[in-house]
């Protein structure tokens, strides 16, 4: 309600969708700024254009039982949306009418006619705006409403009708229609297939961050460094709203882990921010809850998301893999230079979480180890990654020395996370380095109490290739602004020489440990 990015330049963009005539849909992930969109289109656009601005979340399930209950429910809630000098006495009298179920035959067709005549006789076109169109996802009365769309909107040359129609909803019309027939039933042709691409960015970039914190900044005096902490929020983000946002609210409270109250200047920091970063990740909410559902309900989204993390597997994104695509849908990921990756630092840092938490993987020996050793590793408020290192290699050596290079590649990178998580859970944070995730070498960046730990999980491919690795660790430490490097490598050589040793690569300190 008090600070918001400007969305002036997005607003323009749509305008000059709706100004076009063109009907389209915004489908976006859950909390990703939809409703905020349209709140804000409908105030900008009001004075050249008459909005009708409805919610479906409004309509009960009985609302959707008959063609009837479902034209009573769409003229309730449109006139609820306008005013009654928006709207001609005889169309608001047949509106009126439909609402209260007195016209004997209220049949779709019956209504756009009306629709079609109001639109005909009003001095500003109507614009139709549907929020939250996945309250219809498993009604067939919705479809049917759909087809009268597409029908005047084909014939919008000779029957008048809406100047644009906009539908908001995370599902897309292909994903409705999937859920509204059964397998037999499908349709090749989509009654929404007038509709337009609409490829607005609806993230936040850290400039937008930027011009909200200057708002706040002019307000509450923080002394914060508003460029640097705009890129950082982003950097966990990813520009998600809903994340920008609760990080930012959770800042603006000042709490910390012990529960005690902050100053503001404590807050803004980069210390600040990776604090309020762990309490959000480690909390409940309705996005988290809700990415948590998708996994048990889409078993080959789970499975695509489990290569992509613990395996490093470049997955390209195809838009006619259901797979790929629900994960798109839903936000776990996006899609950079035509691959798959996870969205953003949060959502994989919870992903992991969830992944790890399941009853299975803690079952693990190697967790058991973890959850033994854990208070051996944190010394007046320091955690001692060497130390975490030596005993995972002990641990590693001991329960699985004796697997084949598969379970290397495959298995390894999971369970020095699956240790790591108990020694951290709670206080510290970690991430994976999205530049370096790959079949072959992967950046654990880990936050504990203000301190960073830079660890390069890879496989071992020979002396060579192992000597540009830790050139290439000695490069991120510079750009992590760290003296001190690590580097876990799984060997399936059968000479390799386990255990944990330092070297130094110029001025840069690299423990290096083997398993």
């Amino acid at each position: 309600m008090h600070y918001m990015v400007n969305l002036e330049s997005r607003l323009e963009e749509v305008r000059c969708l709706i100004d076009g005539g063109e009907y389209f849909s915004i489908n976006r992930a859950r909390q990703y700024g939809k409703t905020t969109m349209l709140h804000a289109l409908a105030r900008y656009l009001e004075d050249d254009y008459c909005v009708l601005s409805l919610d479906f979340r409004m309509l009960s399930h009985e609302d959707f039982e008959s063609e009837a209950s479902f034209v009573s429910a769409f003229a309730r809630e449109v006139m609820a949306a306008v005013g009654g000098e928006d709207v001609p006495a005889g169309i608001l009298d047949r509106l009126k009418a439909f609402a209260d179920g007195e016209q004997k035959q209220a049949k779709l067709a019956r209504l756009f006619i009306c629709l079609s005549e109001w639109c005909r006789g009003t001095s500003k076109p109507i614009v139709l705006m549907i929020d939250e169109v996945d309250t219809a996802s498993n009604n067939g009365v919705f479809l049917d409403f759909l087809a009268q769309l597409r029908g005047y909107f084909n014939q919008r040359t000779t029957r008048p009708t809406f100047q644009s129609v906009i539908l908001a909803g995370v599902y897309d019309i292909r994903n409705l229609k999937q859920k509204i027939r059964k397998d037999s039933e499908h349709r090749m042709n989509s009654p929404w297939n007038i509709a337009s691409e609409f490829d607005v960015d609806m993230s936040f970039t850290a400039e937008d961050i930027a011009g909200m914190l200057r708002d706040y900044e002019a307000d509450c005096r923080t002394g914060m460094d508003i460029s640097s902490i705009a890129e950082l929020i982003y950097e966990y983000t990813s520009g998600y709203p809903f994340l920008v946002s609760r990080l930012c609210r959770i800042l603006d409270e000042g709490f910390s882990h012990s529960g005690k109250l902050k100053f503001a200047g404590e807050v803004w920091t980069e210390s600040g921010i990776r604090e309020a970063v762990s309490l959000l990740i480690a909390e409940k909410n309705s996005l988290f809850e809700s990415l948590s559902n998708k996994l048990e309900d889409y078993p080959k989204l789970r499975n695509v998301l489990s290569e992509l993390l613990f395996k490093g597997k470049n997955i390209t994104y195809n838009p006619d893999d259901e797979a790929t695509d629900t994960a798109v849908m839903f936000g776990f990921v996006r899609i950079c230079d035509g691959y798959v990756v996870v969205a953003n630092r949060i959502f994989e840092t919870r992903l992991y979480n969830m992944f790890l938490a399941a009853g299975e993987m803690q079952e693990t020996e190697i967790y058991k180890a973890a959850l033994h050793d854990k208070n051996q590793f944190v010394q007046n408020g320091h955690l001692n990654m060497r130390k975490v290192l030596e005993r995972f290699v002990e641990h590693f050596d001991e329960l699985y020395g004796d697997q084949d290079r598969r379970f290397y590649e495959e298995d390894g990178r999971r369970y020095f996370l699956l240790y790591l998580r108990p020694i951290i859970n709670g206080t510290g944070n970690y991430y994976i380095e999205s530049r370096t995730r790959n079949m072959e070498r992967t950046d654990v960046i880990v936050d504990y109490c203000g301190e960073q730990f830079v660890i390069e999980l890879k496989v071992w491919r020979g002396n060579a290739y192992h000597e540009r690795g830790e050139e290439q660790l000695a490069a991120y430490l510079e750009y992590y602004h760290l003296d001190r490097g690590y580097m876990l490598s799984f060997n399936f050589n059968k000479k390799k020489e386990i255990g944990v040793k330092e070297l130094r690569i110029g001025k840069k300190v690299l423990v290096e440990a083997v398993v």
